[in-house]
């Protein structure tokens, strides 16, 4: 009988069943353990989601006239923003630019081949892949080269054909990814804020949920509601493309700002940055992973401060007309080849406000002459400004005890050894100090100036002096600000060219009667100011106050912060040595042989001043590049002054630099700019032009002004 085969499964099988039994069974065990003991712990892991808060920016203050007027404003925009989230991969806001190319249109104008062909290697994934060879992928292995060293082989080789490819409506997706791309990440990036139609708007705002990170919103831009008018003075802020300047980055970034914020650039802008910036909104960005959820809002924010300045936008309108006016006048007479400009600065004596900076530039443009703002050269162009400084070197001789009020000195041609003569327009004989102010006596002067540096002088002798009487003389002017800042409250002021100092005679002599260092339009405002009110230097200021910002339309809030009066200095001459130059300058604009008494003479208003004229050198700079500029002799013509002279309420300075080539082609636009700005203020005083933005009232009384275009003496 046959034996029944028994079928038996090998020991190690049965062991590899035995070993697979346990790891279910340890599987089974540790997923119970994950879902039973630890499953809602995980679950809100996986549901877990990050909140961050960022700032926004908001508007900045708005700028205003002393009377309320509105300088500066913001402009509202439309705008469309994207918001990056963190980890956003380069491709995936390629897909949001092209979803977003179809609602909105895009300049391209602004591409560059670079940015074209970072989106050609995003886009083109397989075709940039190729560009890299075998050998530099071992290398990279091997970490010789770095993946930046690739990539910049990649750009190097793709060539012009491969750029060809790329559509004219594939640019504007490039346009939108180039400022997708250039946000940071959780922070708003403009993506489009000019001519954003009202149907763009409406559309991308309808399709957000296709359009991760963009959204729809309200953005600014400054108006200017006097057009290019104090556009210098009033500075620039940076755009929304520019962003924080790199040279200020740090500072910036330490006091909260985003890297694309927008900031003042230049000048009061810049200047009260911190006031016209504002405080920020916040808002609450929710992630979850590297997706952007939501955004909520956590506070608004508040539009900066608004600054009220101590300028008369209407006295600044009528002044810069003047300006323009005298100077088209005057580049029809002979001789003024080379005026190019012209400067006023008027301030309130006692306060130091700031009432009007004009400056005009003559330029040529296809053959037409047109007039720039060129306020600024006020505080940073400096020139020699001739006699109208002569009121500072004869308190000097009070000071210096060299002069006493009513010494006599004789005005003759000076004859010094190795020097040309020197002399006065005309001899006068012997003259006193109010004399020689009135008829502005070169000699008087240059006596001055011999006796404070302790020489002698002798016809047609050598004349050695102590070469100590320069920083002496100018520490002395420098009480009035010249040649020193005047600490206007703006930044980039110069403080003109000292000349150095020297043993030739000629040089001291120059100095006596402003032909040496040169100085400011509102170096010379500060210094006739300093004269008029008694003696004491206030600090120019161009900001009157500070004030909360409203929501009402052009309203002005409570004030924050006034800007009192500030005395730099009490200048070290006595009343009665101030009184005499006082007179001296009265007698300058109201006495027969003044020399601009033929156009003050008959001013109601009571004027006092000085007239300047300064030979000077003009630079041609129209030489080709490595050829030395050509040097020419050219005057400059000057005024300042001060009314009514006995109860000052308005002081001012004129400057007309190179206004004509050759003495025997003088003319006195100074003496026009001056009359009939002086004419314009006291007819404006009359009027009450204060705006329903303000609660100051006017007290002023009109007067009637005078026209006189008669010729100055001097």
């Amino acid at each position: 009988m046959k034996k029944k085969k028994k079928s038996h499964v090998p020991f190690r099988l049965n062991m590899l069943f035995f070993l697979v039994f346990i790891l279910f069974s340890a599987l089974i065990l540790r997923l119970g353990v994950v879902q039973i003991v630890h499953g809602e712990n995980y679950q809100k892991q996986v549901d877990r989601t990050e909140n961050s808060t960022v700032s926004t920016p908001v508007p900045r203050g708005k700028i205003y006239d002393r009377y309320g007027r509105v300088i500066v404003d913001n402009n509202p925009l439309h705008a469309i923003t994207y918001t990056r989230a963190q980890g956003t991969k380069a491709i995936e806001m390629v897909e949001v630019a092209e979803k977003l190319a179809t609602f909105i249109e895009k300049d391209t104008s602004k591409l560059t081949e670079r940015d074209i062909k970072d989106y050609w290697i995003i886009t083109r994934h397989e075709e940039a892949k190729a560009l890299i060879t075998e050998e530099e992928l071992e290398l990279l292995d091997e970490k010789e080269l770095t993946n930046s060293d690739l990539y910049q082989r990649q750009l190097e080789r793709i060539t012009e054909s491969d750029l060809a490819k790329i559509s004219e409506a594939e640019l504007e997706v490039v346009a939108i990814f180039r400022e997708l791309n250039k946000g940071y990440s959780l922070t708003p990036q403009i993506v489009k804020n000019q001519d954003v139609s009202n149907k763009e708007y409406a559309v991308v705002s309808e399709h957000l949920e296709e359009l991760p990170g963009i959204d729809t919103t309200t953005d600014w831009e400054r108006e200017y509601s006097y057009g290019s008018m104090l556009r210098s003075i009033l500075g620039t802020t940076s755009t929304a493309e520019e962003g924080l300047p790199r040279e200020k980055l740090d500072y910036f970034l330490a006091r909260g700002y985003n890297r694309n914020d927008r900031v003042g650039k230049s000048y009061l802008e810049e200047q009260y940055e911190e006031v016209l910036h504002g405080q920020k909104g916040k808002i609450e960005n929710i992630t979850k992973g590297n997706n952007l959820l939501d955004t909520k809002v956590i506070s608004e924010g508040e539009r900066g401060k608004d600054l009220v300045l101590s300028i008369d936008m209407d006295l600044q309108q009528e002044v810069e007309k003047i300006i323009e006016e005298e100077l088209l006048i005057a580049k029809k007479k002979p001789g003024t080849h080379f005026l190019d400009s012209a400067f006023v600065v008027m301030m309130d004596p006692k306060t130091g406000e700031l009432l009007t900076m004009a400056g005009k530039k003559y330029v040529v443009r296809d053959g037409k002459p047109e007039l720039d703002d060129y306020a600024l050269g006020n505080m940073n162009a400096a020139y020699t400004m001739g006699s109208a400084i002569k009121g500072a070197t004869v308190l000097t001789g009070y000071q210096t005890g060299v002069l006493q009020i009513g010494t006599r000195l004789r005005d003759e041609t000076i004859y010094i050894k190795g020097s040309p003569p020197k002399k006065s327009v005309s001899t006068m004989g012997l003259i006193d100090d109010l004399t020689a102010l009135r008829k502005s006596s070169n000699v008087y002067m240059f006596k001055t100036g011999i006796a404070i540096a302790n020489a002698t002088y002798r016809p047609n002798k050598a004349l050695p002096f102590d070469q100590e009487v320069f920083p002496t003389m100018r520490n002395y002017f420098s009480q009035f600000g010249l040649g020193v800042k005047t600490g206007i409250d703006l930044p980039g002021e110069s403080t003109g060219f000292t000349g150095r100092n020297t043993s030739l005679p000629g040089f001291l002599l120059d100095l006596t009667i402003g032909q040496y260092d040169t100085y400011t339009p509102l170096q010379m405002a500060q210094y006739v100011s300093t004269i008029a009110n008694g003696g004491y230097r206030m600090q120019p200021k161009i900001v009157r106050e500070i004030r909360q910002p409203i929501m009402e339309h052009e309203q002005l809030g409570p004030v924050v912060k006034p800007f009192e009066p500030s005395i730099l200095n009490r200048i070290d001459m006595t009343p009665e040595q101030i009184d005499r130059v006082q007179e001296g300058f009265r007698q300058v604009m109201q006495e027969s042989g003044g020399t601009a008494y033929g156009h003050f003479g008959n001013a109601p208003y009571k004027p006092a001043g000085k007239t300047g004229t300064a030979e000077s050198f003009y630079y041609d700079g129209e030489g080709k590049f490595g050829e030395k500029k050509k040097l020419y002799s050219a005057y400059n013509v000057t005024l300042v002054g001060y009314a009514p002279y006995d109860n000052p309420e308005v002081a001012f300075s004129v400057v007309v630099p190179f206004a004509y080539a050759d003495y025997s082609d003088r003319h006195s636009i100074n003496n026009f700019i001056g009359k009939r700005i002086l004419d314009k203020y006291f007819e404006l005083k009359g009027k009450d032009r204060m705006t329903s933005n303000t609660s100051e009232e006017s007290t002023q009384t009109e007067v009637e002004p005078e026209e006189n275009n008669s010729v100055e003496n001097e």
